[in-house]
């Protein structure tokens, strides 16, 4: 067939199919050049799943009549005036509005900051019609209709009306995190309304709130830290507060929503020993760096960003997430509490019984011991025994004692001197059971330890600074191994080399295809030096570091304090217990074992009244 020029119509739906993937995709771009306006408050609506109508109105500075025709235009943009190096907007390419209008059809109403009136243009199959006047007040109002009309094939290959309104919903909560003084509405007949509140300066974790939820800001700790330029902000959960999949980590780059895969490698290295492989940690994250060290022209969709020094930026998030958890005081996850209580709550068969009226008699008993408020699962405030409705009537309130023993199950804390239990975070054990945990009383709570669990991370730990404060030894080959690879990865492992020799890996560039490898690392005993090779080869040019090595070390440091730790089942005396009490407190990270499991349950001991109908 003879080459031919296509027409400027096909060549707009081409375009489309780069920058208008779904509904959400245009969502996305409509409500970015809302915030570039300056709006405050930013209302969508939207219908059959955003495939029907989407409608974006906001109050920002809005469009000029001149420049209406301009702004449906392809390559027109006002957000370019620093050029590519230095992009201070959300978009910048111009494409977004005659792509939209190339597949849809598009009414863009604008009225401009002290401007008479408002002016609308209309845009069908890639024709304009307008500008003419319009009834509005300062702001933008976008409609979009039959999205992909025009492209009937693009239409079949979109999911239901459920699945793309909800796509929608991810979408404006992900920039209204990073946008916590902006309002946001979202309506429509296939939705529930959902309203994101402006929030006030200097309350941006509320914001985080109204979309994570608010336990999270019970199981996160806060983050701030620079290097060489680069300032990262945010909040990250408790390794014990996690979820099953990626979607509630939340990364921005000077702002912008970012899903890039560097960015998320380095969060799952950061919790890497401290969480079990299938879970996810949940975190927002906020990267801010000179425009000119960030490349965000690398995809139509602006998702991924590439970075001058990726290592730089991984090392920061990796190092910053680590030194904050380890700096933490002992914490752990309300979920496992409050689940916890919700099931001692439910009863024995799991599910809660159908409260019956109380009778007078039991109404009055129920007065008397103050217990007319509802039940809480989640901790709640300090306790206060003097204060508590089951203290006798008379004399000072009790303390526990020690458990009596039984059989087997049960064994107190020996009869020797303990540590006061409001003087240590995990109080002073006062019994264990069955051999396996360890139950300790604080000032306000109980304390349920995992004594193997908790033993494992402490010896962990200890293998880890011992076997990180210097080299690590190796094992010389009785014959160096060459290794072909292509020749940008013998490059990329010639520049790593003196990196990976701390770990006990030695090799060398073998001409330009090759490496040979003389030492491995004698704490992985007999290993394919090739295929190891090869791996962090490949991790090199994924991610630009080869922290590879130091997992494999770290696996078999963890494997090591599995195997090395207190069993379940090694009767403990009251020593030893407040032993690993004391270690635990001065550990960091102790809150969880090397597979992400929890090493402790804190019950509040106002919780447990309430349950008992005693408060």
């Amino acid at each position: 067939m003879p080459i031919e020029q296509l027409s400027e119509t096909l060549i707009d739906q081409i375009a489309a199919g780069e920058v208008v993937e779904r509904p959400a995709s245009v969502v996305k771009e409509l409500v970015e050049n809302s915030l570039d306006a300056g709006a405050r408050r930013i209302e969508i609506v939207t219908a059959g799943g955003g495939k029907s109508l989407l409608r974006i109105t906001d109050d920002g500075h809005g469009i000029p009549e001149a420049e209406l025709p301009l702004a449906v235009r392809r390559h027109c943009t006002s957000k370019l005036a620093g050029g590519l190096d230095a992009i201070a907007s959300l978009g910048f390419r111009g494409e977004a509005l005659p792509s939209i209008g190339s597949v849809a059809r598009l009414s863009l109403r604008s009225r401009a900051a002290g401007a008479d009136g408002a002016h609308e243009i209309l845009v069908q199959g890639g024709r304009t019609e307008g500008p003419r006047p319009a009834a509005l007040g300062q702001g933008t109002v976008i409609e979009v209709r039959d999205l992909f009309h025009a492209v009937p094939a693009r239409l079949k290959f979109l999911k239901s009306d459920r699945a793309e309104s909800s796509a929608i919903t991810e979408v404006v909560r992900r920039i209204a995190v990073a946008f916590p003084g902006v309002r946001f509405e979202l309506a429509g007949e296939d939705r529930s309304p959902t309203i994101l509140e402006a929030v006030a300066p200097g309350r941006e974790i509320d914001r985080v709130a109204q979309v994570l939820g608010a336990d999270f800001t019970d199981n996160s700790f806060a983050l701030d830290a620079a290097r060489e330029g680069v300032r990262l902000t945010g909040h990250a959960g408790l390794p014990t507060f996690h979820r099953g999949n990626a979607l509630h980590q939340f990364a921005y780059v000077n702002g912008r929503p970012v899903r890039d895969k560097m960015i998320l490698s380095a969060i799952r290295g950061a919790y890497a020993d401290a969480m079990a492989r299938d879970r996810h940690p949940v975190c927002v994250l906020f990267l801010d760096l000179d425009p000119r060290d960030v490349d965000v022209n690398v995809h139509p969709a602006k998702a991924d960003v590439r970075f001058r020094d990726p290592g730089l930026v991984r090392g920061l998030v990796v190092g910053s997430i680590r030194a904050a958890m380890a700096n933490l005081a002992l914490r752990g996850s309300t979920e496992g509490a409050g689940g916890l209580m919700a099931r001692f709550r439910a009863g024995p068969t799991g599910f809660a019984p159908a409260p019956s009226p109380p009778t007078p008699a039991a109404a009055a008993s129920a007065a008397s011991f103050g217990s007319g408020r509802g039940f809480s699962a989640q901790p709640s405030a300090r306790y206060e025994i003097d204060a508590s409705p089951s203290r006798p009537l008379n004399g000072p309130a009790p303390r526990f004692a020690d458990f009596a023993p039984s059989a087997r199950s049960v064994a107190p804390a020996a009869a020797e001197p303990t540590p006061a239990r409001a003087q240590f975070p995990l109080g002073a054990a006062r019994a264990q059971i069955d051999r396996a945990f360890i139950v300790a009383e604080t000032g306000d709570s109980l304390v349920i330890v995992d004594q193997h669990a908790a033993h494992e991370r402490l010896v962990y730990e200890a293998l880890k600074t011992s076997l990180h404060a210097k080299p690590l030894p190796s094992q010389m080959l009785l014959l160096p191994e060459i290794v072909d690879l292509p020749e940008a990865d013998a490059d990329r492992l010639g520049e790593a080399a003196p990196t990976l020799e701390r770990f006990g890996l030695r090799l060398e560039r073998f001409g330009p295809g090759a490496v040979m490898v003389r030492e491995t690392p004698a704490l992985l005993g007999e290993v394919d030096a090739g295929a190891l090779v090869r791996d962090l080869a490949d991790e090199l040019a994924d991610s630009g570091t080869g922290t590879g090595l130091q997992a494999r070390v770290d696996h078999v440091a963890a494997t090591m304090a599995c195997h090395g730790s207190v069993r379940a089942g090694r009767r403990l005396d009251g020593a030893e217990m407040n032993a690993l009490l004391r270690q635990m407190e001065a550990t960091p990270g102790s809150g969880t074992c090397n597979h992400g499991r929890p090493t402790f349950i804190e019950l509040k001991l106002a919780d447990i009244e309430r349950l008992f109908g005693r408060r």
